[in-house]
């Protein structure tokens, strides 16, 4: 496993032997996860393209504190990288609600259409003013609904069920349009939520519902792909106007190269992590076209009441599927 960068322990040939600056970042995710191994692959691009001179020290797990938290530090230079969901985000940057808007893509093909391309690169220019400077996309697959009751195959079974959402307003939303409460938490503690029965489901994706161990409390897995919430690697403004354009560059270019890297990694962990949790015994339900058309409808409304400002934006990404 890839843990990151040695060039302060043992500086090599042409290695700075004290580094010019050693910055910070945070991640939630274990270490073996698809994302926390990104981190670690930008951390040691930098340190080989600066011989050391810039050395990045990578905490997962969450040690640093939850998301929307980091993020606050982020914004005043406390934290200087993290990567971050992009519900969370979207409370500091509203624009980005738009690209989680629930059943938004066809698929994964349509999404890095979408965001690899005028969109995406869109996207990226509007965090003027946040303290917030986006590096590259990384992949977080989608997002499917699981619980401990009873498998979800209509719009129906959502009723009554209490549904733990990140702090998002957008996905407290979409669990109420679609007839379930909303329960919003930090990640770490929805496993004994789940195992108490304070909450009887969540949602998220195949390598976080393995990896966390929730199939272990909550084995009714329904595959309806609601939200394809992709990730962001970012760094602290007043981290990023410390560094010289050259070392801008070097940064953008490893984090481009990270996110080549773990989107590799996403695909093959995501394999994996669905074959272990068939293996477990946990049920497994597809929604049928006309069942996943009424879980759509009965979202359709949330597209004007979260972005009415921004239904060009919403249309073209349709239509870069069609």
């Amino acid at each position: 496993m890839n843990q990151g960068t040695s060039a302060v322990d043992a500086p090599g040939k042409g290695m700075w032997e004290t580094p010019e600056y050693v910055f910070t970042y945070a991640e939630n995710q274990a270490e073996d996860y698809p994302t926390t191994q990104g981190a670690y692959k930008f951390a040691e691009l930098i340190s080989q393209k600066t011989n050391g001179r810039i050395l990045i020290n990578v905490q997962a797990g969450g040690v640093l504190g939850d998301e929307k938290s980091v993020c606050e530090q982020l914004q005043f230079g406390g934290i200087d990288f993290m990567r971050m969901s992009l519900s969370p985000l979207a409370e500091f940057v509203p624009k980005l609600n738009v690209l989680q808007l629930p059943y938004l893509y066809r698929d994964a093909d349509h999404m890095w259409q979408v965001l690899d391309g005028a969109i995406g690169k869109d996207f990226m220019n509007s965090f003027e003013g946040s303290n917030l400077v986006p590096l590259s996309w990384y992949d977080a697959g989608a997002r499917n609904f699981y619980n401990s009751v009873r498998p979800i195959r209509k719009l129906e079974d959502m009723k009554g069920l209490k549904i733990r959402v990140q702090e998002s307003e957008m996905m407290i939303g979409m669990v109420e349009a679609l007839g379930a409460s909303p329960a919003p938490m930090s990640y770490a503690e929805v496993y004994s939520a789940l195992q108490t029965g304070v909450i009887n489901g969540a949602e998220n994706n195949w390598p976080s519902y393995e990896s966390t161990s929730h199939y272990e409390v909550a084995k009714y897995y329904t595959i309806d792909e609601h939200n394809r919430v992709p990730e962001l690697q970012l760094c602290s403004q007043p981290t990023w106007d410390k560094l010289s354009e050259a070392d801008q560059e070097i940064i953008k270019e490893c984090a481009l190269e990270s996110a080549e890297y773990e989107r590799r990694l996403w695909s093959e962990r995501e394999k994996k992590s669905e074959e272990k949790v068939r293996q477990a015994g946990c049920q497994i339900i597809e929604l049928s076209p006309g069942e996943k058309q009424k879980f759509q409808d009965a979202v359709k409304p949330m597209y004007e009441k979260y972005c009415s400002d921004y239904m060009d934006i919403v249309d073209a990404i349709i239509d870069t599927g069609k």
